[in-house]
């Protein structure tokens, strides 16, 4: 009998075994994945502010300290506005390659077990779960990604299509000393962007990415779309090792659990619809889903649905109702427009797509008024 199970070793995973071992030293922590590490993953590899604070909760606040910060960011949205400012707390880049392989061997050096393991049936004996017949847990946290086999195998569906994107990811050489965040918005097939992201080496990460509805609506195969936009919108920076994955966007998000298995991460369709970063989101929910399972293992999932509740409730909010109006470029054109000349502004867009931030109503207000005077002086 395992106190704890956790089925995918990324980083909600991780952080679900560290968050219960921190909270709750000496109970039976399992971590199964499908893959050995280090392995690669599809992602952006943006690691945020928020997410260093959450290692730092996690007890590894050195994890990607021997990592360049990458402190300035621009954006270009999909009218051509630009901001390029210098963000409040630099964020990293680190490819998954090395962040999810360091998490794992910090879950490990904190006592928990790591198994090679598929996972092919869940199923449920009163408050325990058993894993393939054998392994007994009583508290299962499925942080398997966005394909989430623990999430299918309990019944609960899949992000819908409408709130799923899908991107394209790769690596490009950069100049050793480009320390810029690169966001370029595309109005064609909107919402939709290309990133590059430097990692400090001379590489940077680069793709991009958009809805499925909106990909599906082209006719074209996904491939020549999502390759040709990008090498439309940074056609100096070649890409290779292209590889694509989806995204369940946090508008489309499922309950968190049901009964002794909890969802975390990409699982829990946590994705943020504004920006696809999911990294902090993970670490956050992984910590707090591990924290419930430690001590409230009895009613893991009112716990934790508490727990997440407290840390986003607000800025997923926050978040559904921007996701509607950025449906508009023209909207997007009016958030960014008003970053360029309001440096508060600029944070409070990073704070909301990179954290748990929130807008204020007369900031909101700002955005929808400039919204509105440029849609009236086009008519």
């Amino acid at each position: 009998m395992w106190d704890l199970v956790v089925v995918g070793a990324g980083p909600a995973g991780c952080a679900a075994a560290l968050g219960a071992l921190r909270r709750r030293p000496g109970i039976r922590v399992l971590v199964l994945d499908k893959a050995g590490f280090p392995r690669d993953k599809a992602c952006g590899d943006g690691i945020a502010a928020h997410g260093r604070d959450e290692l730092a909760r996690l007890g590894v606040p050195g994890l990607i300290d021997d990592y360049r910060p990458t402190p300035r960011l621009t954006v270009v949205s999909p009218g051509g506005m630009r901001v390029s400012a210098t963000a409040a707390r630099p964020n990293h880049v680190v490819p998954r390659l090395v962040f999810d392989a360091r998490l794992v061997e910090a879950a490990r050096a904190a006592g928990a077990e790591v198994r090679l393991h598929r996972v092919r049936e869940v199923t449920g004996a009163g408050p325990v779960a058993v894993i393939d017949g054998r392994i007994r847990a009583r508290v299962v946290i499925a942080a398997d990604g966005a394909n989430s086999a623990v999430r299918r195998l309990i019944g609960l569906p899949a992000s819908p299509e409408r709130h799923t994107a899908i991107a394209v990811r790769g690596y490009a050489d950069v100049p050793e000393d480009d320390d810029v965040q690169l966001i370029a918005m595309q109005r064609a097939g909107w919402p939709a962007y290309a990133w590059s992201f430097p990692i400090g080496d001379g590489t940077a990460n680069v793709g991009f990415g958009m809805l499925l509805p909106r990909l599906r609506a082209t006719g074209l195969p996904g491939r020549r779309v999502l390759h040709g936009r990008l090498a439309e919108l940074l056609p100096d920076r070649p890409a290779r090792d292209l590889r694509a994955h989806h995204l369940p966007l946090s508008t489309g998000r499922p309950v968190p659990g049901a009964g002794p298995v909890l969802l975390a991460g990409d699982a829990a369709g946590l994705i943020n619809p504004l920006t696809g970063e999911g990294i902090y989101y993970a670490l956050l929910s992984g910590r707090l889903a591990g924290e419930a399972a430690a001590v409230a293992a009895g009613a893991p999932l009112p716990a934790y649905r508490d727990a997440l509740r407290r840390a986003l409730g607000r800025h997923l909010r926050t978040t559904d109702v921007l996701a509607r109006l950025a449906q508009s470029p023209g909207f997007i054109d009016a958030a960014i427009a008003t970053a360029a000349r309001r440096k508060e502004v600029f944070d409070l867009l990073v704070e909301v797509g990179l954290g748990a931030g929130t807008v204020p109503v007369p900031l909101a207000c700002a955005v929808a008024s400039r919204w509105l005077r440029e849609g009236l002086r086009r008519r």
